[in-house]
């Protein structure tokens, strides 16, 4: 009833009238998986280009959108290009594009050529997502406008929550109705009031809302909802979460948002950096070009004044790595083969010497980190997806550490996979558990005693000795070091548990220092759960 009152309290005002009252992050798409191919999409049709005014550029970019399967065909509700000025805005927020003053063209900030020349887009994406500030040159921009009242780095504040043993998690509604609407910047006073605030919403609920709740925030549509009155900011807050699991830092398990055990020490290291806001907002290419610094570099001292001269090469390499970026995100590709050739050929109808030298150019090593982004998600999907997450595993030893790999789940009362190494003569198994706490059950320690190692012989026609065994999850129970001992006791056979994170940062390793096949023996023989040091 109270609810409904505030509902019916509250000052309804007109769109566009006042300022957003909250924080805001646009979301044509609520995950960020798709940023590389929507960049991708719109260097190829918008770069070095006028975007203003240029109603039929943005028809195409949907057009363009729509034949890529990144937006739904039929979504357009009128003829006027706004959906692509909805997925241009969304790059825009994320310091990827900007438009150059003095040609009024579109041009990419050093992030966003980092991502469309194969660097991991989660390294630039969560270095993006950390720098994220209120006030920016979008959030103070047209059609957005959030209140000046706001001057925070919202999800270096979400984390710094996260990591607060007072706090420990968080949840959507904690997120919509409390942090979004309170938190305006990130003084200690107002860091306290915040905790104050969320554990006063666990013991007394929406009860504890200001008298005005729904006047102060309420919908940039200027109505609410007396159904789902919330549901603007739950909207909001749903994105926010997925925005931060992004990062791979935090993970969301039954309603709640945690930092994951084996990155705390990240996050603490994160949060101990203390950078300075990013000023100037209202100079549009300063503020995007600061902000859009990538991490390999500190500054972006590039001269862009020269305008590239749009020729047939130009609008080739744009859509072989177009094509790229799609395939590459699907599957690691480690270095350019005839095959991946054959494959953009196919994609993009351009002749294979015009494609390969292109590859071959811009991806001389491939780019096996745009793919970690849907193998790390495969690790917390439960059954749902645990066929491609062993197919994955399989791929990444096989492709990028060099093992015989292969996939013999299917057999039954089997482990997932099976590795042989020629070179240092062993083979191994490996176990995925598509889980965010994976512990060693009853059932689990028999088969893998008695069906997979026991009875190596029946789905191994390898004679060389079985070096480990080890278990690769989203994360651990507190007891995994236990279990695991437990079957090295009753087998001899040395064995591990390895999390998707540090799985991901073995191969983000390798590609700068590869390892041995006996250095990777050595990794997975250590008795106990893998850390992070353990791989470094």
């Amino acid at each position: 009833m109270r609810v409904l009152k505030l509902i019916q309290d509250a000052t309804i005002r007109e769109r566009g009238e006042n300022m957003l009252n909250y924080w805001w992050v646009t979301r044509p798409k609520r995950k960020l998986n798709s940023v590389p191919e929507v960049l991708a999409a719109f260097a190829d049709m918008s770069l070095n280009q006028e975007w203003e005014g240029q109603r039929d550029s943005h028809l195409a970019y949907e057009d363009a959108l729509e034949t890529a399967g990144l937006k739904r065909k039929g979504e357009r509700r009128d003829q006027t290009g706004g959906g692509a000025r909805t997925y241009k805005a969304w790059l825009v927020s994320l310091g990827l594009i900007f438009t150059q003053e003095s040609t009024n063209k579109i041009k990419l900030t050093l992030a966003g050529e980092a991502i469309m020349n194969g660097n991991s887009p989660v390294e630039v994406l969560t270095n993006q997502i950390l720098k994220y500030q209120f006030p920016s040159s979008f959030s103070i921009g047209r059609g957005v406008q959030v209140s000046e009242r706001f001057r925070i780095r919202p999800f270096r504040f979400l984390l710094k929550l996260l990591d607060d043993s007072k706090i420990g998690y968080l949840t959507e509604e904690e997120i919509a109705k409390i942090i979004v609407t309170e938190a305006e910047n990130e003084s200690e006073k107002c860091y306290n009031y915040i905790v104050d605030r969320i554990i006063q919403f666990r013991n007394y609920g929406d009860s504890c809302l200001e008298e005005d709740f729904f006047e102060k925030y309420q919908s940039s549509k200027g109505e609410v909802n007396p159904e789902h009155p919330f549901s603007h900011l739950m909207d909001l807050a749903n994105t926010i979460i997925n925005w931060l699991e992004y990062t791979q830092l935090a993970k969301r398990e039954e309603g709640k948002v945690e930092i994951l055990a084996d990155k705390r020490e990240e996050v603490r290291k994160i949060l101990r950096d203390k950078p300075n806001f990013i000023d100037r907002p209202e100079q549009h290419e300063y503020f995007q070009r600061k902000y859009g610094i990538d991490p390999k570099h500190k500054k972006d001292n590039r001269n862009l004044a020269m305008t590239q001269t749009i020729t047939a090469m130009v609008i080739a390499k744009q859509k072989v790595k177009q094509a790229y970026i799609a395939e590459s995100l699907e599957r690691p590709i480690t270095k350019i083969t005839p095959g991946v050739v054959d494959y953009i050929v196919q994609r993009t109808g351009i002749d294979g010497k015009t494609v390969e030298d292109i590859l071959i150019e811009t991806y001389p090593h491939g780019s096996v980190g745009a793919f970690m982004t849907k193998y790390f998600e495969m690790a917390f999907k439960g059954r749902d997806e645990a066929t491609e997450f062993e197919k994955a595993t399989v791929e990444l030893f096989q492709d990028v550490f060099g093992f015989e790999a292969k996939h013999v789940g299917p057999i039954g009362l089997t482990p997932d996979v099976l590795l042989v190494s020629d070179s240092e003569g062993y083979q191994a198994i490996l176990d995925n558990k598509a889980y965010h706490k994976y512990t060693i059950n009853n059932d689990h320690h028999n088969r893998m005693v008695h069906n997979y190692i026991g009875n190596i012989h029946n789905y191994s026609k390898s004679d060389k000795p079985l070096a480990f065994f080890s278990y690769i999850a989203g994360g651990f129970g507190s007891n995994i070091d236990k279990q695991l001992n437990n079957i090295v006791e009753a087998t001899g056979v040395n064995g591990s548990a390895m999390s998707v994170s540090n799985m991901i940062k073995m191969v983000e390793q390798h590609e700068c220092t590869p390892y041995s096949h006996q250095k990777i023996r050595d990794i997975f023989s250590l008795n106990r759960q893998v850390l992070i040091n353990d791989i470094l």
